[in-house]
């Protein structure tokens, strides 16, 4: 298949809005909902002490999981480099959330009993699962924060195999049904929206089980019929994917309610193509993760988001 330039953009828009989201959300984690027009910066601080623009764990695992793409494309081994990632990165991370924390300490032990130095992606997945069975809990929302770059791989693949692949890097550390389908969904979402503009979330429904696609319509009829606020209860998977679709639709009604930019005079940036290497790109082979590599070296040097490893 070949991707335009605004496809390309929007890929690596996934990855740029992931990271500044993140940092611009950091230093209001955990906190109450702000009022409306309140004014919200890249402040940093938080429960964390966050430095200005800087991001949570959710994009310094997000980040392993596109440069694992990058290096072994959708395979096995990919899952391993994340495993691996993911270890070496909670080792000094200011932040990671208390499921993962306990099944990366629980994959880490797995290793070192087998007198291994790395741990592996069967290690985190039997950690997780062995956490799901003694606690009945694994439905946080941390598997779903960190899941957008795997959208980007499965451009030139089926969606059914893109859900399946995203119920599976899930299962790494959040094993629940809820967690597994949320990725699924917002993954199946992403690719549509790179490849054609459209952000839907009822994209991915037919790819489930009809009972569970019924639950999960209701949810987000629920997300759409609320207030971002009203989903107070985020730290679960299911109120934080309500919570994101609702706020997208409530940023849809605002700016429909606003004169567009032609209506005021604005003029609209002349688009740079010759950043993009052309008009079109193939996605094949070894060029199939192009706009990854891209994403990843976007930001320009003196501005750019500084992660944990910079601090």
């Amino acid at each position: 298949m070949n991707l335009n330039s605004l496809q390309n953009d929007r890929a690596a828009g996934v990855l740029v809005a992931l990271a500044a989201g993140d940092a611009l959300g950091a230093g209001y984690e955990f906190g109450a909902p702000l009022p409306d027009g309140a004014e919200v910066t890249m402040k940093g601080a938080g429960p964390f002490g966050f430095d200005p623009a800087e991001w949570t764990d959710d994009t310094s695992m997000a980040i392993p999981i596109a440069e694992a793409l990058l290096d072994a494309g959708p395979a096995p081994a990919a899952l391993d480099a994340v495993a691996r990632a993911w270890s070496a990165w909670a080792a000094e991370a200011k932040d990671v959330g208390s499921q993962t924390r306990n099944v990366i300490d629980a994959a880490r032990r797995t290793a070192a009993a087998d007198h291994r130095s790395e741990v592996t992606a069967d290690d985190f997945a039997r950690a997780a699962e062995a956490f799901h069975e003694r606690t009945g809990r694994s439905g946080g929302n941390g598997s779903l924060m960190r899941t957008a770059p795997l959208a980007l791989a499965y451009l030139d693949r089926e969606p059914a195999e893109l859900m399946a692949q995203a119920g599976v890097l899930s299962a790494l550390t959040h094993v629940k049904a809820d967690a597994q389908e949320a990725c699924g969904l917002w993954c199946v979402a992403i690719r549509e929206a790179v490849l054609t503009g459209r952000l839907d979330i009822r994209a991915g429904l037919p790819l489930l089980a009809e009972d569970r696609a019924g639950l999960w319509l209701e949810r987000i009829e629920t997300a759409e019929a609320s207030r971002p606020r009203d989903f107070t209860q985020n730290g679960w998977v299911v109120q934080a994917l309500q919570g994101a679709w609702s706020h997208h639709q409530h940023a849809r009604r605002m700016q429909r309610s606003r004169p567009s930019a032609g209506r005021t005079g604005r003029s609209r940036p002349r688009r740079q193509r010759h950043r993009y290497g052309g008009r079109h790109r193939r996605v094949t082979g070894g060029s199939r993760l192009w706009f990854l590599r891209r994403a990843l070296r976007m930001a320009p040097e003196p501005a750019r988001l500084a992660g944990p490893a910079d601090a």
